[in-house]
């Protein structure tokens, strides 16, 4: 731990860990993301899965399930046949955005040193 780093900082329930837990699952960075970016903030549960490379129906609906009990977004159906679900952004949900957003940025500005990572990572597996 560095020299000045309170070890109270690092509590199974601190902060930084607590964020961090947002991005242990890819799919809610990448939701925030996509409904904020591509969307302005709200979307179709169908539009929203085509709006996210890879992302199984199954995976989207868990995810977003996830995100709604947290605050981050709001799930709203709508009068209609078959029922539209329309996913918005919460006031919470936008101030993750931010941080997402930042993260987001920095891996554009050096996609190179990521590209480095993954080249050593796949070098280190077939032994080399």
């Amino acid at each position: 731990m560095r020299s000045g780093s309170d070890e109270g900082e690092w509590r199974e329930d601190c902060a930084p860990r607590r964020v961090l837990d947002i991005f242990s699952t890819k799919w809610t960075s990448m939701i925030l993301h996509t409904l904020q970016a591509r969307h302005d903030g709200q979307a179709r549960t169908g539009v929203l899965q085509r709006s996210v490379p890879g992302i199984s129906k199954k995976m989207l609906v868990q995810t977003l399930r996830e995100m709604e009990a947290a605050g981050l977004v709001r799930r709203h159906v709508e009068s209609a046949v078959p029922p539209a679900v329309r996913y918005t952004l919460t006031p919470l949900g936008l101030r993750f955005v931010d941080l997402v957003e930042l993260t987001y940025d920095w891996g554009r500005r050096n996609a190179d040193a990521l590209d480095d990572m993954q080249a050593n990572l796949s070098s280190d597996r077939r032994g080399g």
